[in-house]
This record gives C-alpha cells, structure tokens and sequence, in this order.
C-alpha cells in the first residue's frame, strides 16, 4: 500500500497557466486523509507558499531540487546543503563570462538582475502579485548579484539561461565539475546547486526520517530534475508531457498532461481512503 505521495510543481501539479486543477486539487486534498503528501520541486520556498496554503498541507517542502528542506509552520530551514559563499561568487563571474542570465536564489527570495532581466521571472512577479503580502513569493530585481550573495546567509542555486553551446562550456568548466549539480529545469534552463544535491535524495533522506520505505512511494514528475525521485519511488510516474528521457526512467506514464485530470485519477486509482 502506498503511504507517501510526492510530488512536483511546475508540469505536474501546475498547468499551462500555474493553476490546479480542480480535479487535482481535489484529489491531493482527498490523499491526504490517508497518506503523506509531499511537495518535492524545485522552487523556492517562497515560490512555492500559495500552492502549500491551496492545497492545505501541513507538511515541511522540499526546495530547489533538493537543497532544503522548509517548514512552514515554523518558518525555518530544517536541513540544508547550500553553496559555499566565495564559490557562488566565482561561478557568478564564470556564468557572466559565458554570456548567461542568471536568476539567484537566496535564503528567502528570488533575485534577477535589473540590466539583464529573464524574461520569465517578469512573468513570475507578475504572478507573485495577485497573493496577499502574507503568502506572496519575494522576487526582486537586484543591482548587484554580488552584494546578494555575500550578505545572504544561505545561497540555494543559480537558474543559468543561454544558448545551449554556453551552457555545456560552462558545465564544463573545473570549478563547476567540482562543486555544482546542473540539472535542466527548461528547454534552455539549467539549475546549479551544491554538488549531490537532487530530487531523489533529499527524499530518501526524509522518507528514513519519517519512518517510510522507498517501495511506499508514489512519486510524480515531468522534467530530468524529477527522475531521480521518479526512480527512488516504488512507483515512479512521469507526466505525459514529459520526454522521452523522464518517460524512460519511470514505472508509468499519466494518461493526461499536466492541463487535465490525469493525477487525479492516478491518486484516486493508487491510494486508497
């Protein structure tokens, strides 16, 4: 019997328009009557709030592809791998080097830089807008990437944007082999946290504390960040939206994409009230 639900955001939980399903909504608020429901994803924490209060959980989130554990009720980290201060300051200057946009992601907001803005973080503070001061995600245009990190008490991950080519330089490069995890959050989107951290084992790691077994998971995802807990869990399922790599590491594929009911239906098949 499954006891332990863990789930992504953005492609799975969310759809095209960072809403819920009311279908899915439903069904999430349903699992948690008989089994452990957990946020595992790739936003921060801050990000991430308005779809915890909606679906009414009661549980700490995994953060950032792994790299933090956030209790909200307590309002406190409860386990951390965060980057070493000087060492995201040099791949700062190495990500300008390579042409990228950055967005940076400090111990309680998200940072994008004024003179070089990413697109899709105007679209996310557009977004953060609509929520009331109390559960709005703190995304800010900074002037100096620098200065945020070195008055920062954690540094989470970078989210690197550019042209492919770029990209693969800059993984290349000895300092990022040596201290970075990159992990492809978009088409042309990398994450880089602290090396080691992932989906998969942040989870493991919670699951022993919580007293579960890997085999009790249901774990679901749609992006590469997604298939290390995809393959931990018991059942591992990918979204039908994701590729043919997400496809291939997991148990099962969801009869819909991430804009129907497809989880909902999963849920209500696969655990039991």
């Amino acid at each position: 019997m499954y006891q332990v639900l863990a789930l992504d955001l953005d492609g799975t939980v969310l759809n095209r328009d960072h809403t819920i399903h009311p279908e899915v909504k439903a069904a999430i608020r349903e699992a948690q009557e008989a089994c452990h429901v957990v946020i595992v994803t790739g936003r921060h924490h801050t990000a991430a709030k308005p779809y915890y209060e909606e679906l009414g959980l009661d549980t700490p989130v995994i953060c950032c592809n792994g790299t933090y554990i956030y209790d909200y009720k307590n309002q406190q980290v409860i386990r951390e791998n965060s980057l070493d201060k000087d060492v995201a300051r040099q791949f700062y200057n190495l990500a300008v080097d390579h042409g990228m946009k950055m967005v940076l992601y400090t111990t309680h907001a998200m940072m994008y830089s004024r003179t070089q803005p990413v697109d899709y973080m105007h679209e996310l503070a557009g977004w953060a807008r609509q929520y009331a001061e109390d559960v709005r995600p703190d995304i800010r245009q900074i002037d100096s990437f620098e200065d945020e990190i070195r008055n920062a008490d954690y540094v989470w991950k970078f989210v690197i944007e550019g042209e492919p080519e770029n990209i693969a330089r800059l993984q290349g490069h000895e300092l990022v082999q040596e201290h970075f995890s990159g992990e492809r959050s978009w088409s042309n989107r990398v994450d880089f946290a602290r090396k080691g951290n992932n989906k998969g084992g942040r989870l493991a790691e919670y699951l022993q504390e919580k007293g579960y077994l890997p085999e009790q998971v249901i774990a679901i995802g749609d992006n590469h960040n997604d298939i290390s807990m995809i393959q931990l869990a018991g059942l591992g399922v990918a979204m039908k939206n994701a590729d043919d790599t997400v496809k291939a590491a997991a148990d099962m594929v969801c009869v819909t994409d991430n804009n129907s009911d497809g989880i909902a239906r999963l849920i209500r098949e696969k655990i039991k009230r």
